[in-house]
């Protein structure tokens, strides 16, 4: 594969972004987990909709996967972050570069979670009435 391929001109902003998200969501783990200690102060009421809570996520999006190995995911993320960092690098997008460093940032991030802890930490409730979102 040349430079080309893996060197666009918006790669520099899809690393930046990628960078910050990585950087952003983890210090924000970190302080919930061992600073604030959200698993004893939970749940945190900010709103009548939203709170945060502490959940592990062993799967990825809504539970699904969550039976596989934490290796298996985190290397689906690894392989799914590459391949959209080839993509990113041939975008000439400024849009498409944000989204693209968003959801590598935060693939990464979790994918260093799961290493590190075999789970994901999540921590954002909504729910409305008796209607209950994912955390």
């Amino acid at each position: 594969m040349s430079r080309s391929h893996l060197w666009g001109p918006l790669a520099p902003l899809v690393l930046a972004v990628a960078a910050l998200v990585f950087g952003f969501d983890q210090t924000n783990k970190w302080w919930m987990l061992f600073v604030y200690d959200i698993s004893v102060h939970q749940p945190v009421e900010i709103t009548s909709f939203f709170e945060l809570v502490l959940v592990w996520n062993r799967g990825v999006s809504y539970g699904l996967f969550s039976g596989h190995q934490q290796g298996f995911l985190i290397a689906m993320a690894l392989v799914i972050s590459v391949l959209l960092w080839v993509w990113a690098s041939r975008s000439e997008n400024r849009l498409g570069a944000w989204a693209f460093g968003l959801i590598i940032g935060g693939a990464l991030s979790n994918a260093l979670d799961r290493a590190v802890h075999g789970a994901v930490a999540d921590f954002f409730h909504f729910h409305w009435g008796s209607f209950s979102w994912y955390v």
